[in-house]
């Protein structure tokens, strides 16, 4: 059984998107990447509906299990944060209409997932996302390989009956990004 996961990093100006195919055994596969982008030039509702249009096609071509988002987070730049959450909505909005789950996943769980530390650069995950995808070359720009990223991180989730604690695998057999990851979901939950 293969979990396909459709991963967003959401943005006004760059929205990544990635694919990826997860089978039982960790394995994962990329299916497609890409980045839907929208000039600050164009009215606000112009740029969401140039996302919305992308993402129904996504989601229409690829028929993921799940959808995984990154999750808002408070920045100093506010305009940013609405941009990026209006984006999510998005996203969120299109998923549901067709009963597929959402998942959301902060910036550090990300990292954790990925590369064993919340707190790993952009450089850092792009070349793990690389390796963990066996790609030739890595993934342009980082919104794409942020993509790419969060769906890993979604279908190695504890619990998701695909990756860390789900299925015959049990707990000893988290690799240590996976065991970052779960130490920095523990830690996220307890925060909020």
């Amino acid at each position: 059984m293969t979990l396909r996961v459709l991963g967003v990093d959401p943005g006004l100006t760059r929205c990544g998107i990635g694919v990826v195919d997860i089978e039982r055994n960790r394995r994962a596969t990329m299916v497609a990447v890409g980045v839907v982008g929208t000039s600050a030039d164009q009215t606000l509702d112009k740029r969401l509906l140039v996302i919305a249009e992308a993402i129904d096609e996504w989601l229409d071509r690829h028929e993921p299990d799940v959808v995984a988002v990154e999750r808002v987070f408070s920045q100093l730049n506010v305009s940013t944060v609405m941009g990026v959450a209006q984006a999510s909505g998005v996203v969120i909005a299109a998923a549901a209409r067709r009963g597929i789950p959402v998942a959301l996943h902060t910036p550090s769980e990300v990292k954790a997932a990925v590369t064993g530390s919340g707190t790993a650069n952009k450089d850092a995950v792009t070349k793990l996302v690389t390796k963990i995808l066996r790609l030739d070359a890595p993934p342009k720009p980082a919104d794409a390989a942020d993509a790419l990223a969060l769906a890993l991180t979604h279908a190695w989730r504890a619990g998701n009956g695909m990756g860390a604690s789900g299925g015959s695998s049990g707990a000893g057999s988290l690799t240590p990004a996976q065991k970052a990851w779960a130490d920095a979901e523990a830690k996220a939950r307890r925060a909020r």
